[in-house]
């Protein structure tokens, strides 16, 4: 399909006529080379139009040149459907205008890009809402919705996007515009009038479905009507049974069959929606525990018999990968023993009350049918957790140690719920033939289970096994009259079986109408028709003999470098926004480029690390590329839910690079700064004066490449480590001793923080104890000077593992360095330290966690402190929210009895560390810092206290809001000192 012979400059030519943006490097066709898929296939190029006038010349290009245009949003499609050899259309970036809301019709025109989450905010204040979710509704947009017919939770009330979508107003495969929505009869034969391919299109499906033997051909061969979740091939049951061509009085609507079309057919521009009311405002899940997978599916007909609003399972597998999930670790205080599987059963009322009686009604039904051995049914505060706990399924599974991992392939299947419980018994037996155990998750209520054998890609026997459990998989699927795709879509991944599903006649029927709506095939070809087998174009090459990469990180859990980056499985959680929370990715959500996401970076380096045929594979300036705005956040150590660890994979990158290219001077700089600081200790009035000066700051900043906006920070006129040489008197202990870590920043930088550190601590009855040690080796970290880290490492390390231990743990005041020994030192120091690295971080604790853990053992009380009231506003560190409990510093916040504590929901400030100061990111950090920080500091009252535990953080927000923040030990040094006057 492809003219392999489209050169460089003809694309160059055409990407001047764009007002998008338009790409052809090498590095874009990697990023864009797979999505959530195990495909992988090098694009042409990669689009980002601006408007419809982009979308016409690219039609127009296409048809010219043979080519061919792959629709992508998000990019979190499990079937293939999103990659392919032609121009990549991405509509993520442009098209996410909310176009018109009619709140009295209940309906809103949206673009193709607008996100579901965004959509669904913008609506709450009407008490409406788009109710199909998604898994990845955060990141979903309503035009993937479409293309995949997406369901969700909720489609056993709500039904699927086809029940939702009023209008689709599209461009066809000649560029011409179309708009799609019911029709009565005469409106129908005026549009097979039309003298265009519109008129074309409607004149054809006329033709065939007014066929008796095509008529019966459908209704023989399609999954049964009674399951909703049907999304095989194109939709012709749907415009079959209307009053078109049957004895139904529903109109025809060509929606129908492009929702779930995967952009084969046209190319969408606006979609309008139903709308429906809010749900019920008070949920409660019943989280039923079951001893055996087949009992909790023969609970679940019973279950549906009371009505619920979602029916979810989730396997013994699944729920053991959850152990070792930073987040969903939280997630699992309800888990009683060691369940099979969990059947989640939410109701949804307008009081507790009803929601509980409805539960207990369920739970009471299953008891007398001696079904389930333990029925939690959580409250409302704490059923998003539960919902967390589920969504992360798919990413949870790539966590699975080594090369096997649960592969997509029938984990779209749905049957009719009264078939479920036997067709899963019978896809069991089909797995103990392969020698496989299952994978069982998601919709049970809906008839739809994610069934996923374990599989190594990389071994040509594995590669043979998933195309013959598919196969076996769609027959049984047959036997059952059920659908192959769900809901996940055919792709590459089930497009080949569809004649097995549908017959042959209903097959070349669908040829013919995607040759009616696209006679060049330039709309994503080879998905749900003319599709290859679906064991080729896969994302690794079988029986490849893995290169050995020397790192000094360890990276022996992972498996090596590779495994590391090749945790990361596509599903774009990377992508989500700020109004969903949480930290990752803040480049991507400042640039909404695909470039800066986690997933592009994890995908660069597990391409050039496998296909790189340099003696030091790291040295590409792709890499490179992708890597320079990533700001180290650690978002993605605890929000990714495969927990691929961005931040270490980037220092590693850069100490590799650096082997073959030099350290940059500005790197060394910024790594070395401690010593800069030792030496303008010596006279620091005159080395403040140099910083602060603009005569002398200015060239300062030049040499170095720093923002000429940006302040320098100065360092205090006495360190921390001479003040407390020189003031510290043991005092009272009575509650124990401490260890305080004097980091390289608080020594210089922050000393009155740590001054007040050790005075509110002696004050509460510690005593405090402050060695001499090195630095922590944060700046030579994030710098990638890892050699220059690991010596630290290893000293700090052989210093206090005779010190640290339950009863003395070390504190440490600023988050990133005292994190280091939590997070990064088991992997940095030699061999012999690791177990003296990880006995030690088990009792490495930031200030604010140590204080509030003594307040929950009653040795720190409200009585502690002052009366007065204050307002305080919180912003959390990236390091501290991802590494750590950022709710435990609120809690110790509000223990004076009248301090009223609001948690900013930002994400990373957008200094980190040096990244801020940098001239080059200076205008992207003040982005990430603008979109919830910012405004919310800006917005307080200046009465309100401003809060944040970073250096880096207090920083940002002096530069562009003029507040000064404060330390959490400093809000308790106040409290306390006010209390004790």
């Amino acid at each position: 399909m492809v003219d392999l012979e489209i050169s460089n400059k003809s694309l160059a030519a055409f990407a001047q006529t764009l007002e998008g943006e338009f790409y052809y490097t090498d590095l874009m066709k990697v990023i864009y080379a797979t999505d959530a898929s195990v495909y992988r296939e090098l694009p042409l190029a990669v689009a980002l139009p601006k408007n419809d006038e982009d979308l016409k010349k690219l039609i127009e290009f296409a048809n010219t040149h043979k080519t061919s245009l792959i629709p992508r949003a998000a990019g979190t499609s499990l079937a293939g459907q999103l990659v392919g050899k032609g121009i990549v259309v991405d509509i993520s970036k442009h098209f996410t205008k909310i176009i018109e809301f009619n709140e009295k019709e209940k309906w809103v025109r949206v673009q193709p890009g607008v996100v579901r989450d965004e959509l669904n905010a913008f609506l709450k204040p009407f008490g409406l809402f788009f109710s199909p979710i998604t898994s990845t509704a955060n990141r979903a947009m309503i035009g993937g919705m479409v293309g995949n017919n997406s369901s969700g939770t909720t489609s056993i009330v709500y039904g699927t996007t086809r029940e939702h979508v009023l209008e689709l107003k599209t461009l066809l495969s000649d560029g011409s515009e179309a708009v799609f929505n019911s029709l009565s009869k005469s409106e129908f034969k005026a549009k097979t009038k039309l003298p265009t391919l519109e008129g074309e299109i409607y004149r054809q499906i006329q033709l065939e479905l007014d066929l008796p033997k095509n008529q019966k051909n459908i209704r023989k061969h399609f999954p049964k009507k009674s399951i909703h979740r049907r999304n095989t091939g194109y939709a012709l049951d749907f415009l079959l049974e209307t009053e078109m061509f049957s004895k139904e009085e529903k109109a025809f609507d060509f929606c129908k069959l492009l929702c779930g079309s995967e952009g084969t057919l046209a190319f969408t521009t606006e979609i309008k929606l139903h709308l429906d009311e809010v749900q019920k405002p008070v949920d409660v899940i019943a989280a039923l525990h079951f001893s055996n997978v087949d009992e909790s599916l023969r609970a679940t007909q019973l279950a549906m018999k009371h009505n619920p609003t979602q029916c979810e399972l989730i396997d013994k597998i699944i729920l053991d990968c959850t152990k070792e999930n930073i987040n969903q670790r939280k997630n699992r205080w309800f888990i009683e023993g060691d369940p099979a599987a969990l059947l989640m059963v939410e109701f949804r009322e307008d009081t507790l009350a009803e929601a509980m009686f409805k539960a207990e009604t369920m739970i009471t039904d299953l008891k007398n049918h001696q079904m389930g051995y333990a029925f939690p049914v959580i409250s409302p505060e704490n059923t998003d957790k539960l919902r967390e706990l589920r969504k992360a399924g798919l990413g949870l599974l790539a966590n699975i140690p080594g090369d096997k991992k649960a592969v997509a392939c029938i984990e779209d299947t749905a049957v009719a719920l009264e078939d479920l419980a036997d067709y899963i018994q019978d896809v069991g037996g089909i797995m103990d033939d392969f020698g496989q155990k299952q994978v069982v998750y998601a919709h049970a209520g809906a008839g739809e289970l994610h069934l996923r054998p374990i599989l190594n890609l990389k071994e040509t026997h594995d590669v043979n096994q998933f195309y013959e459990i598919s196969k076996a998989s769609a027959e049984l699927v047959k036997k059952y009259d059920g659908s192959l795709s769900g809901e996940h879509g055919d792709g590459r991944l089930r497009g080949a079986f569809i004649p097995i599903m549908v017959g042959e006649e209903n097959y070349e029927l669908f040829k013919r109408v995607k040759s009616t709506w696209d006679p060049n095939y330039i709309f994503n070809p080879n998905k749900i028709v003319d599709t290859p087998p679906m064991n080729t174009s896969l994302r690794y090459e079988p029986d490849v003999k893995e290169k050995k990469i020397d790192t000094v990180f360890d990276f022996s859990d992972k498996g090596g470098i590779l495994r590391a980056a090749e945790k990361c499985n596509g599903s774009g959680d990377c992508r989500k926004l700020p109004l969903s929370g949480g930290t990752m990715c803040p480049s991507y959500q400042a640039t909404r480029n695909e470039k800066d996401t986690t997933r592009a970076r994890a995908n660069t380096l597990r391409e050039f690390l496998t296909k790189s045929e340099k003696a030091n594979p790291f040295d590409h300036e792709e890499i490179k590329t992708v890597m320079d705005l990533c700001l180290s956040c650690k978002g993605c150590t605890s929000e990714c839910p495969s927990n691929v660890d961005m931040s270490t994979l980037k220092a590693e990158f850069l100490h590799q690079y650096y082997k073959e290219n030099g350290v940059p001077f500005r790197a060394k700089a910024f790594a070395y700064i401690n010593e800069f600081n030792k030496l303008g200790g010596a006279v620091p009035s005159l080395y403040n004066f140099f910083l602060t000066n603009p005569l002398f700051s200015k060239p300062a900043k030049k040499m170095l490449g720093v923002a000429e906006k940006r302040s320098l920070p100065t360092i205090h006129k006495v360190s921390l480590r001479k003040w407390y040489k020189k003031n510290y008197k043991a005092s009272n202990g009575d509650n124990g001793t401490v260890v305080l870590f004097c980091d390289e920043f608080t020594n210089w930088n922050d000393t009155e923080i740590g001054i007040k550190s050790i005075e509110l601590l002696q004050a509460l009855k510690y005593h405090v104890k402050l060695v001499e040690h090195p630095e922590s080796g944060r700046a030579a970290i994030s710098k990638g000077l890892l050699p220059r880290a690991k010596k630290m490492a290893n000293k700090n390390v052989s210093i206090f593992k005779d010190l640290i231990n339950s009863d003395t743990p070390l504190l440490g005041i600023e988050p990133s360095a005292i994190l280091s020994f939590r997070d990064e030192y088991p992997r940095l120091v030699d061999k012999e330290l690791v177990a003296e690295a990880k006995k030690i971080s088990r009792n490495v604790l930031m200030i604010d966690e140590f204080l509030a853990r003594e307040v929950k053992k009653g040795k720190i009380t409200s009585a502690d402190f002052t009366t007065k009231k204050e307002e305080i506003l919180l912003h959390g560190h990236c390091h501290q929210k991802s590494l750590g409990n950022i709710h435990e510093c609120v809690r110790l916040l509000s223990v004076p009895e009248n301090y009223s504590v609001k948690l900013i929901p930002s994400g990373c400030c957008g200094m980190a560390g040096s990244f801020g100061y940098e001239k080059e990111h200076y205008e992207l950090s003040q982005k990430v810092g603008g979109m919830v920080l910012f405004p919310a500091v800006k917005s307080a009252v200046s009465e309100t206290k401003i809060v944040a535990a970073g250096t880096s953080c207090r920083h940002q927000i002096k530069d562009a809001t003029e507040r000064k923040a404060i330390h959490p030990v400093e809000v308790l040094w106040e409290a306390l000192i006010s209390y004790k006057k």
